[in-house]
């Protein structure tokens, strides 16, 4: 038996998708939940097989919620239209249903995903979470997991992002934190003419700089109005003249 959980803020499209399952007693039904915090926990504390996931919910919507997750289980998007969710879903997802559906075309979706497993086609979330990144709604602010704590931050309160391995150091006036993306996702991600990809493992919000030093041969120091200090590498210099208009 397979194991689901729903994630939607609306009680009455919750309702819908329950009436639903009952005609799948192969999928078993471990928990609801009304918004992104709780979906993480549900999902952590159950490891469901499948999720019926809305996408426009408060607090975080259902992408930001998949980033917090390390192994992102398969997923079926339920949710209202929305172009680039759909260019998204289109590209890698398993399915979605756009509200309103009705039984058939849930039950349409499952079979999908049923299928999906018996052939082991592994699930695309990775590459639909960065197609979602993609788009205006999805740059405008960072969303991380701090501890056992969920932290948004808008991105006009980074400082720069620093390369760690496998994750990037986001810098804010409260100090950094840790994302397991690349430095590559953001600097396709993020606006060009506010953060620039200064050195290979750096990128900086150009509203924080100051002025720029020379430094050691062709390299440069951005220096920040929070005293921090971002390298320059002599490419990524090229870059910062052209967006500060030097």
């Amino acid at each position: 038996m397979a194991k689901v959980i729903i994630i939607d803020d609306e009680p009455l499209a919750r309702s819908i998708v329950k009436e639903y399952l009952a005609k799948h007693p192969q999928l078993e039904l471990l928990a609801e939940c009304g918004d992104g915090f709780e979906g993480v926990k549900s999902i952590q504390q159950h490891q469901p097989d499948l999720i019926f996931l809305d996408i426009q919910m408060p607090k975080i919507n259902g992408f930001e919620m998949l980033e917090l997750i390390e192994q992102p289980p398969n997923v079926i998007f339920t949710t209202a239209f929305d172009e680039y969710a759909i260019k998204a879903f289109e590209a890698h997802a398993i399915d979605y249903l756009l509200k309103p559906f009705n039984q058939e075309r849930f039950d349409k979706a499952v079979t999908k995903w049923q299928e999906q497993q018996q052939s082991h086609v592994p699930a695309k979330t990775e590459e639909l979470l960065e197609t979602a990144a993609q788009s205006p709604a999805q740059n405008q602010r960072v969303v991380v997991k701090n501890g056992s704590k969920i932290k948004i931050i808008p991105v006009h309160d980074i400082y720069f992002m620093e390369a760690a391995d496998d994750y990037v150091k986001i810098h804010t006036h409260e100090g950094y934190f840790l994302k397991n993306k690349t430095m590559s996702h953001f600097e396709q991600a993020l606006d060009e003419q506010q953060f620039v990809r200064s050195h290979r493992s750096y990128i900086v919000n150009v509203q924080q700089i100051t002025r720029i030093d020379p430094y050691e041969k062709d390299n440069h120091i951005a220096i920040l109005k929070s005293g921090m200090r971002v390298p320059v590498s002599r490419g990524g210099y090229g870059k910062l003249k052209a967006v500060l208009g030097l």
